[in-house]
């Protein structure tokens, strides 16, 4: 496996030709990018989710050109506070066409999941997401290997089964 910088994984999520799916694990996340919302949604300010609009445009390119992307959010229940708010901000990016489905893990217990978060891009190439216990980002590695791609794929699709649409899911 072999570390990629944050801009090669950026241009892996834009240049993908026919589909992406994103597995999360975790129940709760820090990066960089999403502590201060998640602070602002945490004092009861708004927040007009204009940082997310770079990701939602990417969204709308890759379902008119056909892509599908997919993401299966693994939480359990009740809701971190971190779940909760990703799920307050989910919408925008539903209607920019990612289908994002949440998987209550009490459901999942003879499921065999993967060790980490991955992305896996045109069932061709895997990036796998390592973070720090607290949940920091520390590292994203890419595999091609295929036995990683068909662990990811089957990982994928098994948890899939459970998933309920984000219109669908009532948080708890």
């Amino acid at each position: 496996m072999t570390a990629i910088s944050d801009a090669e994984f950026d241009r892996l999520l834009t240049e993908f030709q026919h589909s992406a799916a994103h597995l999360e694990t975790r129940d709760a996340y820090g990066t960089e990018i999403e502590l201060p919302y998640m602070a602002k949604w945490a004092a009861g300010e708004d927040d007009d989710l204009a940082w997310l609009d770079d990701w939602c445009a990417n969204l709308r390119r890759h379902t008119e050109a056909g892509r599908t992307v997919r993401r299966a959010r693994i939480v359990s229940e009740p809701l971190s506070a971190y779940q909760r708010w990703s799920h307050s901000i989910a919408q925008p990016m539903v209607d920019a066409g990612e289908d994002i489905r949440w998987v209550p893990r009490r459901q999942l217990d003879s499921v065999a999941i993967t060790g980490n978060d991955f992305y896996l891009l045109d069932d061709r190439l895997v990036i796998f997401l390592h973070y720090s216990g607290a949940g920091l980002g520390v590292d994203k590695v890419v595999s091609t290997a295929p036995g990683d791609i068909e662990l990811c794929r089957r990982t994928f699709e098994a948890v899939w089964q459970w998933a309920i649409p984000h219109r669908d899911y009532q948080p708890v």
